[in-house]
């Protein structure tokens, strides 16, 4: 008969509890019912920093109980549940003989994920991909940190792998992910070479480097499967039947070689940075609407600092690792009022990233090795928008694009227009005076940054936001605001202004039978884990309409 499965939740212990400490608190929660303990295994760890006097290491576990244990009792209690099932069901299989390909426009998380499954299901994906294969594109991105020189075509946003192959890897995310899919995609990570703790840790990271082998393993993978791969292969135009009375329905792309490629069933994988395309949808009228994004800055502490702040007397300790934060804060007064400001993307002991993908322009982004052993915290400080924020760059779709490219030019010039950033002291930018030195908090971007007074390249209410900001958050985290440390800008591709908009059931193009679009170019995700889990919805759906 099948066992009993049980998951056990809030399990508390001491950070330096031995092995059989869990056990015991298992069988302590379980009482008269522990004679039946089979197996255990850890579902989740997290930390409990809620007291800082006695960090603790919180656990869900998975136990396995003998058929015929009562549980009657345990199931009565909030904290005990009967373990779901996580496992990964296939919606399709690829008929035999079926001619047709699926094309998957983007290699980035959603497309990777998206190519995967449809690959495990037998449709024979083919990934069309504007930039290069990740180790080159790694060179190329080098290439602008390290001597200025920027590859349009192949940077931190483009390439294999997306803009989340340079960051710091986080695989936590918080959608409703109701059928684990998120464990699907975790799982095969772990396949293609992460470490298996990202399938038990809370919050999970990667960090640029292991993220380059796996991303080259699942690749492998989709070829192994019948999938097929095109790199620095860009899609100009797509090719739309639109017989009058009829439905509008894709039929195909065109490549800037001029080549057609024919298929009815394409996934719109582009990350949030892929403007051209953005350019060439919207020409085609292809459905989309404005969406909300973010502006602001990267600010740097010391990782000690924030360390010291978030876990006392444990900083250092290895199982704690490098301290992350999450700031939020509602303006109250003047230009700033209404606005939110909020911590995005924080990188602990990681480096701020030139994330450009134009000429001219200078944007940043953070990353962080798996280590996380760098000297500095970053994280994104930035300040919501909303459509009418951008109506005066444009009356069409892309206002927001240009917003974004607005301020970007502006901190090109503010940097020196050479690629290097615009800087500001935390306690300059706070007096209202233009820094024209830097003190002990040594920025991590490269290829380096200029001293300047970063309200020439943001908007006003949202440097007045930002002033309004950083004191409150000082009463959160102490020396938030301490005087030398660094703000660098500017941040602007927090994520997509634009959303293609999709039939919530048939995840097809509003307008537009046969497109797919997914992830965060598409403005449906924000993150690793939410694009991927994106991609392997839209390639359901698309299997689906395949073999119906």
């Amino acid at each position: 008969m099948s066992p009993l499965l049980l998951r056990l939740a809030e399990l508390r212990l001491p950070l330096d509890h031995d092995e059989p400490a869990l056990e015991a608190a298992i069988r302590e929660r379980l009482g008269s019912a522990a004679a039946g303990l089979r197996h255990f295994s850890i579902h989740r760890r997290a930390i409990d920093a809620r007291r800082k006097a006695a960090i603790r290491l919180s656990y869900a576990v998975d136990v396995e109980l003998a058929d015929g244990t009562d549980i009657a009792d345990l199931l009565a209690r909030s904290d005990i549940t009967p373990t779901p099932d996580m496992r990964y069901r296939f919606v399709a299989h690829a008929t035999p003989g079926l001619g047709e390909r699926p094309i998957v426009i983007g290699a980035g998380p959603c497309g990777l994920m998206a190519a995967l499954v449809l690959a495990q299901m037998g449709f024979r994906p083919i990934v069309l991909e504007r930039g290069r294969v990740v180790r080159q594109r790694t060179k190329d991105t080098w290439g602008l940190w390290r001597r200025g020189v920027l590859d349009p075509q192949s940077n931190v946003q483009f390439g294999e792998g997306g803009a989340g192959t340079f960051s710091d890897g986080k695989l936590y995310s918080r959608i409703k992910d109701r059928r684990f899919l998120g464990r699907k995609v975790l799982e095969e990570f772990v396949k293609a070479g992460a470490p298996t703790e990202i399938l038990t840790e809370a919050h999970p990271h990667i960090g640029t480097f292991r993220l380059v082998t796996m991303v080259e393993s699942i690749r492998e993978t989709i070829k192994a499967l019948g999938g097929e791969y095109r790199f620095e292969t860009k899609v100009i135009d797509l090719l739309i039947d639109e017989a009058p009375g009829s439905a509008r329905q894709l039929r195909g792309v065109v490549l800037e070689n001029g080549e057609e490629l024919l298929s009815r069933h394409v996934i719109l994988a582009v990350g949030h940075s892929a403007r051209e395309t953005f350019d060439m949808l919207t020409a085609r009228g292809v459905f989309a609407e404005h969406k909300p994004f973010s502006i602001g800055v990267r600010i740097e502490h010391p990782q000690s600092l924030i360390d010291r702040d978030r876990w006392g007397s444990f900083a250092g300790n290895p199982l704690l690792g490098a301290a992350e934060y999450k700031l939020v804060h509602h303006c109250q007064t003047g230009l700033a009022a209404g606005r939110t400001v909020y911590s995005f993307c924080m990188c602990p002991g990681g480096q701020v990233v030139a994330a450009t993908s134009e000429p001219g322009r200078v944007v940043t982004n953070g990353m962080s090795q798996y280590s996380r052993a760098e000297r500095n915290a970053n994280t994104g400080l930035v300040v919501d928008l909303r459509p009418e924020d951008f109506a005066s760059f444009g009356d069409g779709m892309l206002a927001g694009v240009a917003f974004q490219r607005h301020w970007e030019s502006a901190a090109f010039v503010a940097g020196g227009a050479s690629y290097r950033a615009p800087a500001q002291l935390v306690g300059d930018f706070l007096a209202g005076r233009p820094s024209t030195a830097l003190g002990s908090v040594i920025p991590s971007y490269q290829p380096g940054v200029t001293p300047t007074d970063l309200s020439a390249c943001l908007p006003d209410f949202v440097v007045a936001a930002l002033r309004e900001a950083i004191p409150s958050f000082a009463k959160q985290i102490a020396g938030y605001d301490m005087a030398d440390a660094v703000m660098t800008g500017v941040e602007t591709r927090t994520s997509c202004p634009v959303r293609f908009t999709r039939d919530p059931k048939s995840y097809e193009s509003r307008n537009t039978r046969g497109l797919y679009p997914a992830g965060e170019g598409a403005g449906y995700a924000g993150g690793i884990l939410s694009a991927g889990v994106d991609g392997i919805e839209a390639a359901e759906a698309l299997a689906l309409d395949m073999v119906g």
